[in-house]
């Protein structure tokens, strides 16, 4: 009996092993086409995010009313977008999508973030000592920030029986460095519906 037990134990976990098994097939898909596997947040909700409120933002009083006043573009940096949400979010994937929409709207000027600009004042301390005179960059000749920008990610989920209704919200805020006043705050939100099918064997 005992055998007989031990045959159909190894039996059912053949079986089992046996619809486990998967193959893997690999193939390029173009890099914005969709790809919503899991319903997480992923790179196209990051890109149309960043378009959609740099979109926004650009088109508010703030940016006429800052020309009108200073006769420049404004100096823009974006500073911390923090993740609040219930995943792991790539927060410097969505930020680098901001800063190519903001640039490459020719409304605004930008300037590099704080490790870039550790990095490069590094940079212009070893020309004073190393490069040519007429070569060398200038000391204290960066140009300031006038806004920085700031955000938060956050999400919640509802889950029953395989069903799960993701929402995300995204919000920022542009704040003026020199009075801390903000001037723009946008929002906006995702949502997602998750249907997990059964698993047959």
């Amino acid at each position: 009996m005992k055998r007989v037990m031990t045959l159909l134990s190894v039996i059912a976990l053949l079986t089992v092993l046996g619809c486990a098994q998967q193959t893997r097939s690999v193939s390029r898909i173009s890099t914005d086409e969709v790809t919503d596997l899991r319903g997480d947040w992923n790179d196209t909700d990051s890109r149309l995010v960043a378009e959609q409120m740099v979109k926004d933002l650009l088109y508010r009083p703030w940016l006429s009313n800052f020309v009108s006043d200073e006769d420049r573009q404004p100096v823009v940096i974006v500073g911390t977008v923090r993740n609040k949400s219930t995943e792991h979010i790539q927060t410097e994937t969505f930020i680098k999508d901001i800063e190519r929409e903001l640039i490459n709207s020719g409304k605004v000027e930008f300037v590099a973030d704080a490790k870039a600009r550790k990095e490069i004042r590094n940079e212009r301390m070893e020309q004073q000592s190393y490069a040519s005179d007429d070569s060398a960059k200038r000391l204290a000749a960066e140009s300031g920030a006038d806004f920085m920008l700031q955000g938060t990610i956050t999400s919640n989920v509802d889950a029953i029986g395989g069903k799960e209704a993701k929402f995300y919200q995204v919000d920022l805020e542009l704040i003026n460095v020199e009075s801390n006043k903000k001037v723009w705050i946008g929002s906006k939100e995702i949502k997602k519906f998750v249907q997990k099918s059964k698993t047959k064997w």
